[in-house]
């Protein structure tokens, strides 16, 4: 069972994993966008991690949430923090996650980020990767969770690398989008390759 003090660790890890990924992400987001995702997503975990989580981890989710709404109010920051509160309604009042219940809150944040940010599957987005990652947890075992997510999550940016964004502030740049990775696709990947623990590597 993952509880709020299992969450509060995972949120450190991917603050520090973030944080190092932070130029490379901004470089991605520049490529098509205004150039702050780094920023955005290495602050909302910093502020996360920094959180006093309470014991019912759906509050606990909540106050992720919210420390995403307090410093970013970038669209990605939004959708993340509403992704968070998907999750939320469905642990409130519960003393921890079930492993097998990762799926179908990755599904649930999925859902309301698509309904927040009006994309679709296939647009070239974060969207894409929840997707990938929510359907290759079905049936893991937890002992390989975490690598079955980060490579779901990989393969995604790989998938999507050559066709063009269809949302955001990316698809004005059309076919000039086609070879680069998605922004928000490459930092969903590096907040999930931050729930290693360290003994597996970073």
């Amino acid at each position: 069972m993952i509880d709020s003090k299992a969450i509060s660790e995972a949120l450190k890890r991917i603050a520090s994993h973030t944080a190092a990924a932070s130029e490379e992400l901004c470089a991605a987001d520049g490529a098509l966008g205004d150039g702050d995702l780094g920023i955005t997503v290495s602050k909302g975990f910093a502020e996360a991690a920094a959180a006093e989580l309470p014991d019912d981890v759906g509050m606990a989710l909540l106050d992720v949430a919210k420390a995403f709404q307090r410093v970013s109010s970038s669209s990605y920051g939004t959708l993340l923090a509403t992704g968070f509160m998907a999750a939320a309604k469905l642990e409130k009042g519960k003393p921890g996650i079930e492993p097998e219940e990762m799926p179908g809150l990755v599904a649930a944040a999925r859902d309301a980020m698509m309904a927040r940010g009006k994309g679709n599957l296939g647009d070239k987005t974060v969207l894409d990767s929840l997707d990938a990652v929510a359907s290759a947890l079905e049936g893991t075992s937890p002992q390989i969770m975490v690598e079955t997510a980060i490579k779901a999550a990989g393969d995604t940016v790989e998938r999507y690398r050559d066709l063009p964004n269809k949302l955001g502030r990316a698809r004005m740049f059309g076919e000039k989008s086609v070879g680069l990775p998605d922004p928000g696709q490459l930092a969903f990947l590096r907040i999930v390759e931050g729930l290693r623990n360290e003994a597996h590597g970073s």
